[in-house]
């Protein structure tokens, strides 16, 4: 996935075990020196996934996300 991380802003996270809806990207996190993305950070707030957030927002690992459309970014959470 060859993605920037403006691209993601305005897309909407789905989990594909359960096909909830988590949010929109507010955030991405990246790795200057190598210059990937690490995570993408969508706001809310779910007990579900505590493993991955921090505070009010979900962290989600960029191993976990399955496919990049136009619109919606497909995780596997």
């Amino acid at each position: 996935m060859n993605t920037k991380g403006l691209d993601f802003k305005h897309k909407e996270v789905i989990n594909i075990n359960n096909a909830k809806r988590l949010g929109y990207v507010q955030d991405v996190t990246a790795d200057f020196k190598t210059g990937t993305i690490k995570e993408i950070i969508v706001p809310g707030n779910t007990r579900l996934f505590n493993i991955f957030s921090s505070g009010n927002e979900l962290t989600i690992p960029w191993d976990c996300i399955r496919s990049i459309g136009d619109d919606i970014i497909l995780v596997d959470i």
